[in-house]
């Protein structure tokens, strides 16, 4: 049975990218949002958003933080890191700035999103893993992330388990 996991992109620079991930049929993830009902939740304010995604981890078991060239200290990715991490839930990273977008454009590695959090002392980046799949182009890359995101994802409950 796929997990289900809580997938957390930014969404204008990267929702092409992430609908790729999503759209494997590897994991089940959150209900997907077109433009038009992510502006509707936009225009309800911070607490209209923060209610949104609070329902978005309900039965999740794992948060997949879809690392783009503009991901690491967004508001609203930070949120997610953070209640991922509070509520005990995995947590993890894939770099898909090597995926194309619908321009067929790649992209540049942003930084480490999980830099800014700390945990017992230590950075949370030293916890979590942020992969960086492998692969010649873009399809090598989706070929490297549809293999292992399973088994990335088994890892990082594992690894919350242990904090």
């Amino acid at each position: 049975m796929a997990r289900k996991v809580f997938f957390s992109f930014h969404y204008d620079g990267d929702s092409q990218r992430a609908s790729q991930v999503r759209n494997m049929g590897v994991l089940e993830g959150n209900q997907t949002v077109s433009d038009n009902d992510w502006e509707t939740v936009k225009k309800g304010g911070d607490k209209a958003i923060q209610t949104w995604i609070d329902n978005q981890f309900a039965g999740r078991s794992c948060a997949l933080v879809l690392v783009g060239a503009g991901t690491a200290g967004r508001k609203w990715i930070n949120y997610e890191i953070q209640k991922a991490w509070d509520s005990g839930k995995g947590l993890l990273g894939i770099r898909i700035h090597g995926l194309k977008n619908l321009a067929g454009q790649t992209s540049y590695a942003g930084n480490n999103p999980f830099d800014g959090f700390n945990v017992a002392g230590k950075s949370l980046s030293s916890i979590v893993n942020l992969h960086t799949p492998s692969g010649f182009d873009s399809k090598g890359v989706y070929d490297n992330i549809k293999t292992n995101i399973d088994s990335w994802v088994e890892t990082a409950i594992e690894i919350r388990k242990k904090y």
